[in-house]
């Protein structure tokens, strides 16, 4: 039985297409690749494959092999790399499936070797000591088919001396070992200036809609739209709370609605009292604590308001981030299963 759920996210297609054509500008001569891990940010990375390829991408990167199996095939002429290397229990995907493991450890490369090698990525962990292969270590990569050398800034969103240093350190790396390509930039990377972008960049936040440094703001389009469905209109009278604990108290005759979603969907505990819906562009502030599957909002700004009636979650990362409390990855990564995916453009 095929029942509409009653909360949605509309993704914005040309939005997403847009904001990866800006951030391939940012990168001059370099090709611009695509995050879609952490299946595509929560947007879906089938479909935002998809749409990236028909626009020009060709370098998909995911965390682990079980998102790589989920996208194949791959659209022809594109390449998925697996960040996350390769565990004993990945050698049959890995040798299977048409991706490329980032070797992140001697011990990965040596599995490798094992399994009969073949093209991969390999990440140099320049001072994000997070994974990758120590400089030092180098040696043990003598011999691989590395397309690939690449490496992960541990704050491009701050303008900090590491940055200058993490980039000389892959340089000099590169130096000795072999590869065809050299990719460090990231979102954020890719706003520090067009010495970063080197061979290959590989955005993910800003692709979804995510301001990862002022640079971008203006440029960076929203691509995630969470709506929802009202449950119920009703009115509390002056004296009377809203939600768990009691948190909010009406000062007067308020009309509210109530959402039919809550933190279960990924719209979480942080926005209490601090998030908003709009309605035919009006602001329907959150009233008391978001609860697991509701949210109640002051409906007084929307008097046509009615049970049934569709409200968009005001979800503009950055000014959602400063509501929250939460990271603009948190926000876009934790948005839940039970929202059907509705894309647009």
């Amino acid at each position: 039985m095929n029942i509409s759920p009653p909360h949605r996210l509309r993704l914005d297609g040309a939005a997403l297409v847009a904001n990866w054509r800006w951030l391939k500008q940012q990168g001059g001569n370099a090709a611009c690749g695509a995050a879609v891990k952490a299946d595509g940010y929560g947007l879906g990375a089938r479909e935002v494959v998809a749409r990236l390829a028909a626009a020009g991408c060709r370098d998909f990167f995911v965390a682990t092999w079980a998102e790589a199996a989920a996208l194949m095939p791959l659209p022809q002429g594109t390449a998925l790399s697996v960040l996350h290397g390769v565990r004993p229990e990945d050698m049959a995907a890995a040798k299977s499936i048409a991706a490329r493991p980032v070797l992140n450890s001697p011990e990965q490369v040596r599995r490798w070797r094992a399994a009969g090698g073949g093209a991969c990525d390999v990440m140099i962990d320049t001072g994000i000591n997070r994974l990758g292969i120590a400089p030092e270590d180098a040696d043990v990569l003598d011999g691989l088919a590395i397309e690939t050398l690449m490496s992960h800034l541990a704050c491009a969103d701050e303008d900090v001396p590491q940055n200058a240093a993490q980039r000389r350190a892959l340089l000099a790396v590169a130096e000795r070992v072999p590869h065809r390509r050299l990719s460090l930039a990231n979102s954020a990377g890719l706003c520090l200036g067009p010495g970063y972008a080197l061979d290959l960049t590989r955005p993910g936040l800003a692709l979804y809609g995510g301001v990862p440094r002022p640079e971008a703001a203006g440029h960076i389009r929203q691509a995630a739209f969470p709506e929802a469905q009202v449950l119920q209109r009703r009115r509390v009278s002056a004296g009377g709370s809203v939600g768990y604990n009691a948190t909010w108290t009406a000062a007067g005759d308020t009309e509210i609605a109530i959402l039919n979603l809550g933190y279960a969907d990924g719209i979480l505990r942080g926005f209490s009292g601090t998030g908003r819906a709009l309605a035919d562009g009006r602001a329907l502030p959150f009233l008391g604590r978001v609860s697991m599957d509701l949210i109640a909002v002051d409906a007084t700004a929307a008097p046509a308001l009615a049970e049934g009636d569709w409200v968009t979650i005001d979800y503009d990362l950055p000014i959602a981030a400063a509501a929250s409390g939460l990271s603009q990855y948190e926000l876009l990564t934790g948005l839940g299963d039970r929202f059907q995916r509705c894309w647009v453009n």
